[in-house]
């Protein structure tokens, strides 16, 4: 049989590693997902585009082989823009194939026909459009090279539909191959798409095949600069280490990482996708007072660490401080706040030289033993908090019930306000590569698509997603996604029936709580009508056998829904990020 463009994309993605392909289905692109299926890719259609590149920025964050997704032309592709700027401000790499009109019709009034290249360029690293059926091959392979050289993000191969289905059928549409016969103009025209056919074609047959790819660069710090931060370890009395998610940009080194982290000794605090990269309960990881502790620290290492909002653009370090920063962006390792040495490497490859060199110092324990003391009291103070009466149930109390009841090997997932900033102090993931959240772009909607990812690259773990009930309605759909594909994830959604963030301050500033009302809805009823377990929790004594019961159901490999009608706490006051 003829090898189609389609043909030509799915051998480069098997070739680049891909073992999923996400998407939601479309004419311009039905070659590509047949062709991947074909030679065993995994091909798992959404309810909605954006879904589909969440999913593949989460397979990527968790195995380190760029994720894939593959959408329709016209509002396919505009449906994705907001999880590919998500991936972006993320540095998540990922490739996303799009389909588009006909070569002969751009520009002509066709269906889905608009300048893509203009919507896509200022939200990635790397954006082309094939012209012929023989550039889709380097293109596609240039497409995962680019999404992991420098600041990792995502990339854009635009894929005409002519170029992708068999050179007999395109031949058909165009009409070249019907009887000849009309006037002079109608033979010029047959001539000029006859001529154009041929360019499109011609250099189909000697295409290269897609390239074994060799392991992504990696950014090493200078013996130099290596050598000036371990001075200023050994000279320091109150270093703090910061971990995020730009220092797992290796996730098969992650364990490498984590004992470099443990080698160094530094009172350490894990952000992002680092979260989990200690384990549960190491003694050098601190959870809470992380402002307090920068404010007093004498050298900071932020590493992969941007100085944005979530650190209050820097004034959380003390002024007097010796700040590095370490990354692969550039211009963010001055965001904000100079620091006294930017290093441009990877963070990971900094902390493993800086840990060779053995520059631990005895002089750090009573630091440490305050830092523990303070997470300590803090860890006190929200136990007791977990057991004030709050009707129908206590939102601390039942985060602490999810973090009894998840797995050794699972993964959690983080999509939602008020409900899932309270678990980030309280649920603690088991090991590296096991907490998945937006990133600093903080878009709600991440979860199923996240989820779809993590089970699919995790099949044997635990995945769990932890919604709040805002956030829960951009993907309840997929719900029939789990269960069309067998992903048992373990969905948590925190039901206060408002919009709580935003009703904190709001109410506070401006005295309304307009627009910020939400229903009791019964979310595991509607999970339920898509073939999911659904279960209620709206009294505390049943969440223990609710949860059980979830993960037995889970294991089964069906997807479950536990809807948790949450009473109100001033545990989290209101808060306007700016």
């Amino acid at each position: 049989m003829t090898r189609t463009g389609g043909d030509l994309v799915a051998d480069v993605l098997l070739r680049q590693g891909v073992e999923t392909i996400f998407t939601l289905c479309g004419g311009h692109i039905s070659p590509i997902l047949v062709a991947s299926a074909a030679r065993g890719l995994r091909v798992i259609d959404t309810r909605d585009e954006a879904t589909a590149v969440f999913a593949a920025d989460a397979t990527s964050r968790l195995t380190g082989i760029p994720g894939v997704a593959a959408v329709t032309a016209g509002p396919g592709a505009t449906n994705t823009i907001t999880a590919v700027k998500n991936a972006q401000l993320a540095a998540s790499p990922l490739v996303l194939l799009v389909g588009a009109t006909a070569t002969i019709l751009r520009g002509r009034g066709s269906l889905q026909d608009i300048d893509q290249m203009a919507l896509f360029r200022p939200h990635v690293s790397w954006a082309a459009s094939a012209r012929s059926v023989g550039e889709l091959v380097p293109l596609v392979e240039e497409a995962f090279r680019r999404a992991q050289h420098g600041v990792p993000g995502p990339v854009v191969v635009e894929c005409p539909v002519d170029l992708l289905y068999d050179e007999n059928v395109v031949r058909q549409w165009y009409g070249v191959d019907a009887p000849a016969r009309g006037s002079i103009g109608g033979a010029v025209r047959r001539w000029y798409l006859q001529r154009h056919l041929d360019r499109l074609f011609r250099d189909a047959a000697r295409s290269s095949p897609a390239a074994v790819p060799g392991p992504p660069g990696r950014q090493t710090a200078s013996d130099a600069n290596v050598a000036r931060v371990a001075r200023w370890l050994e000279r320091a009395e109150r270093p703090v280490l910061v971990v995020g998610s730009q220092a797992l940009v290796a996730p098969r080194e992650a364990s490498a990482l984590a004992d470099a982290v443990g080698s160094l000794g530094m009172p350490t605090f894990l952000s992002g996708m680092a979260r989990g990269l200690l384990g549960r309960g190491h003694p050098l990881q601190l959870r809470h007072q992380r402002k307090q502790a920068l404010r007093e620290a004498d050298v900071v290492c932020l590493a992969g660490v941007p100085c944005d909002f979530r650190l209050d653009y820097g004034r959380h370090i003390a002024a007097k401080a010796t700040l590095v920063t370490v990354g692969r962006d550039r211009h963010e390792l001055r965001k904000n706040r100079r620091p006294t040495l930017g290093i441009e490497a990877d963070p990971d490859l900094l902390l493993r030289a800086l840990a060779s060199r053995r520059v631990a110092s005895g002089r750090w324990a009573r630091w440490l033993d305050l830092l523990r003391a303070r997470d300590e009291a803090r860890e006190v103070e929200i136990d007791e908090r977990s057991l004030t009466p709050v009707d129908p149930v206590n939102p601390i109390w039942i985060c602490q019930e999810i973090e009894r009841h998840l797995g050794d090997d699972s993964v959690v997932v983080a999509d939602g306000g008020d409900f899932v900033a309270t678990a980030s102090y309280i649920v603690q993931p088991r090991r590296p590569l096991s907490w998945l959240d937006p990133g600093v772009f903080g878009t709600l909607g991440v979860g199923a698509g996240f989820g779809i990812g993590a089970a699919a690259a995790r099949p044997d773990s635990e995945i769990w997603l932890l919604f709040g009930d805002g956030a829960v309605g951009f993907s309840l759909a997929e719900f029939d996604t789990f269960v069309r594909h067998r992903l048992p994830v373990i969905a948590v959604v925190g039901n206060d029936a408002k919009w709580a963030q935003i009703a904190r301050e709001q109410v506070e500033i401006l005295a309304s709580d307009v627009a910020t009302r939400l229903a009791r809805t019964d979310y595991h009823r509607v999970a339920e009508a898509f073939g999911a377990a659904g279960f209620l929790i709206d009294r505390p004594e049943t969440a223990g056998d609710v949860f059980e019961a979830a993960k037995a159901v889970a294991r089964e490999g069906r997807p479950v829904l536990v809807n948790v009608h949450l009473g109100e706490t001033d545990f989290r006051k209101g808060s306007i990020s700016i």
